[in-house]
């Protein structure tokens, strides 16, 4: 079935083109405009609307590259449906390199905003109204905090049969569950029937090649399990992925220098030493024990710690074999949520 021409902004994007669009957001103080560009893929055959977003915290630039890749992909070409791609959410962060808005506000707890609000209020209203509530589903792209390290991992809504397919499609080594925050971008798209799938890799401020290949990847496959690209030319995952149904950040047990001896991605039995904290005359040593099995899934990247100081995120594990359908996928995550980042500090 051939596709429709495609409105948003006063822009019209007739089928089998693309455009950019930029929506006004505001003014800085010094009269330089701010918008929210967004790009419009509107394929020439009828299909699903599908948004991808990078950079709603300004420091987590990994998404940005990926989203990059993504605009150039061959296989956009045969694009069935509809893409939106914003590259950059918060430019305010992205501009100054920081997670926030200039006014230290989290993007992602200004949901659903207002149009007369804070800037924050007033940036979450037109992406989430002009953007995010056009889509039937979504992909919002981010990485940890700054000074840490996320391995690719997907993150779920409970009891969302959506999001848990995309996950299935996605590929990437771990899906975990997590659940939805007050003010965040999912859990007010998720009240518009809107699921976003979250995708968490790399460290703020840093490309990671992995990461970025994984979440291109992980995105293509999405789409082509949602019917808008064929299969040619996308690869399916080498391996399974992992389901988590659990997870405990394992914090510096004294201050000092810290030696780390294993790294994201890494599984670990209990009793294990994953690292050690010394004084700074190398007297006084105290180990980090895994405290069970599992696989380390996010990692402190500063080698200086105080006491208390989140080192390692170690997430339970079960292996997900091919055969394993989404029911099966439900039981499994229907469990004890994992720890979003805004809760690890």
């Amino acid at each position: 079935m051939p596709n429709t021409t495609f409105e948003i902004a006063g822009h019209h994007i007739a089928p089998g083109t693309s455009e950019t669009v930029n929506l006004p957001v505001s003014i800085l103080p010094d009269h330089t405009p701010v918008g929210l560009q967004v790009q419009v893929h509107n394929g020439k055959r009828a299909g699903p609307t599908m948004c991808v977003s990078a950079a709603v915290h300004g420091d987590e630039v990994i998404g940005v590259e990926i989203v990059r890749r993504l605009l150039r992909a061959s296989q956009l070409n045969a694009l069935r449906g509809t893409l939106l791609v914003v590259p950059v959410v918060n430019s305010y962060g992205f501009l100054f390199r920081s997670r926030y808005l200039p006014d230290r506000r989290d993007l992602n707890r200004c949901f659903p905003g207002h149009p007369s609000g804070s800037l924050g209020s007033r940036l979450a209203h037109i992406f989430l109204n002009d953007v995010v509530k056009r889509c039937d589903f979504g992909i919002d792209l981010h990485s940890a905090a700054i000074h840490r390290t996320n391995l690719p991992q997907v993150r779920i809504s409970p009891n969302d049969p959506v999001t848990k397919k995309m996950a299935l499609d996605f590929g990437a080594p771990v899906v975990l569950t997590s659940p939805l925050r007050d003010g965040s971008l999912r859990a007010v798209a998720a009240e518009h029937d809107t699921p976003i799938l979250l995708y968490e890799a790399g460290e703020g401020l840093r490309f990671d090649e992995m990461a970025v290949r994984a979440g291109l990847a992980g995105i293509l496959r999405v789409m082509r399990g949602q019917d808008m690209l064929p299969a040619k030319g996308i690869a399916k995952p080498k391996a399974a992925s992992y389901i988590c149904n659990a997870s405990k950040w394992l914090r510096a047990p004294a201050g000092g220098l810290l030696r780390t001896f294993r790294a994201e991605g890494e599984t670990v039995a209990k009793g294990e030493v994953l690292a050690t904290v010394s004084d700074p005359f190398g007297a006084v040593e105290t180990d980090l024990i895994a405290p069970g099995p599992g696989i380390l899934i996010g990692r402190a990247m500063l080698p200086v710690v105080n006491e208390g100081d989140a080192v390692f995120h170690i997430a339970q594990l079960s292996p997900m074999a091919a055969e394993d359908t989404v029911d099966d996928l439900s039981t499994q995550l229907e469990t004890d949520p994992l720890f979003d980042e805004d809760e690890i500090i």
